[in-house]
């Protein structure tokens, strides 16, 4: 089966009225004061969405809000929110409808991670993964997707891993946070389909942010990855972009995590658990 240089899963429908590249659209993004959920605000600034920049740290969305303003012909809004607590998602929901804010395009990208043995981290931040890569972003499909249900027209790019075609020891939590996270949005595609609403999955491998900084200060071996493992950011952001604007179910983006990816789903459970345990058992 043939395989293109970013998606390996198509869902593709007409895109609904109002989606294309053009300011009078709005993306809502969260996770946006960095990483790969930064690079997206930017990816869609430039295709001309008006655009929802949602995180904990305020100071970091004005100044990106900002600089995006500054280079496009884009309005953007700051929403400093921490989406792991009950009810923020729908309180941001509420907010934007009093404000007669309509999201044309849902962007889940906000999560955490933990590297290391399971039993080495505290329950407390295996929970803080639950409450935000699961929880917080179950909270936010549905307090958006309903509407874009009703009026048949949405998109929505919810942000993966390719640690979600397998596990992977030392990334436990994580990797089972993001197999979620891919479960629902198929699933999703799948329930949606010809209602003009798409639902995009990006599946990035190992990629340059900020959280992979932050891991391999926790533990040198990660520092040590050989570059071609390393996804550039801004590339990572353009591939699932383009996957979200054209309807795409899933994109993971590189041909090695393709070919991860492709293996993983064709291998005998058993030597998923070994190859992955092996691999993972080097990183402690």
């Amino acid at each position: 089966m043939p395989i293109s240089t970013s998606t390996v899963r198509k869902n593709r429908v007409a895109a609904p009225t109002g989606q294309s590249s053009n300011n009078n659209s709005t993306a809502l993004i969260t996770g946006a004061s960095s990483g790969i959920g930064e690079a997206l605000a930017y990816c869609f600034a430039k295709g001309r969405f008006n655009l929802i920049l949602v995180a904990r740290s305020a100071d970091k969305l004005k100044a990106l809000a900002l600089e995006l303003q500054k280079h496009n012909q884009v309005n953007v809004q700051v929403c400093a929110a921490d989406l792991s607590h009950s009810g923020a998602a729908e309180k941001l929901a509420a907010t934007l409808d009093r404000k007669k804010v309509r999201v044309d395009v849902l962007v889940n990208c906000a999560g955490v991670l933990e590297q290391g043995a399971f039993t080495g981290i505290s329950p407390a931040k295996h929970q803080s993964i639950i409450d935000l890569n699961i929880s917080g972003l179950t909270a936010m499909l549905s307090a958006f997707v309903p509407a874009m249900a009703e009026r048949g027209s949405g998109r929505v790019l919810n942000v993966a891993s390719i640690a979600a075609f397998q596990p992977i020891p030392t990334l436990a939590s994580y990797a089972a946070s993001k197999a979620y996270v891919l479960s629902l949005s198929e699933s999703l595609a799948e329930e949606l389909r010809d209602s003009g609403v798409t639902v995009t999955t990006l599946c990035p491998g190992i990629t340059a942010t900020n959280m992979l900084k932050q891991a391999a200060g926790a533990n040198d071996k990660l520092s040590k990855l050989p570059g071609f493992l390393i996804s550039d950011v801004q590339e990572v952001a353009e591939m699932g972009f383009k996957a979200c604007m054209e309807g795409d179910a899933v994109c993971v983006p590189g041909a090695i995590n393709q070919a991860a990816m492709i293996a993983s789903r064709g291998t005998p459970k058993w030597l998923v658990r070994r190859i992955g345990g092996l691999f993972g058992r080097k990183a402690i």
